[in-house]
């Protein structure tokens, strides 16, 4: 597949080009949905370089998707359901985003705000794990046949 690199013309009258090497920028990627169908340029993929604005950026995502999990302990609650199922998911979604935080927006996020959001994702696993434990969906994997007892020779 051919790269593509462009160039990118300043408004003003020095008639510099700037070339931008796309593969030596450190910031954050992200790719838009391209909901809205208009005449003009398709966006597939941005690098925010500016700290301040990648750490905005951030918190607008996490704040969305911890309100998603909110609502949907909250809708579990009003339902009373008793299947597990959409818990465990839910339990396996919040675990994978957990990891997601640590490990890929730690460089990006101050650590107060970081250890702060690990404490708030630590609380909706503790309900969740609760609820699933209220309806006795959790599978425990212990079986009197696994334990075994080490004997000295």
């Amino acid at each position: 597949m051919r790269e593509r690199h462009y160039y990118i013309y300043r408004k003003d009258n020095n008639k510099e080009i700037i070339y931008i090497d796309y593969d030596k920028l450190k910031g954050f990627g992200i790719s838009p949905k391209n909901n809205v169908k208009y005449d003009g340029v398709i966006v597939n993929k941005m690098v925010i370089i500016k700290p301040s604005m990648i750490e905005k950026v951030l918190k607008k995502k996490i704040k969305r998707k911890l309100d998603l999990y909110l609502k949907f302990i909250i809708k579990y609650i009003e339902t009373d359901d008793e299947s597990g199922d959409a818990l465990k998911e839910a339990l396996n979604d919040l675990s994978r985003y957990k990891n997601i935080v640590q490990y890929k927006y730690k460089k990006y996020l101050d650590d107060k705000y970081l250890e702060i959001l690990l404490k708030k994702i630590a609380i909706l696993e503790y309900e969740l794990n609760s609820k699933l434990i209220d309806i006795k969906q959790i599978d425990y994997d212990y079986t009197p046949e696994e334990v075994t007892t080490h004997k000295r020779r």
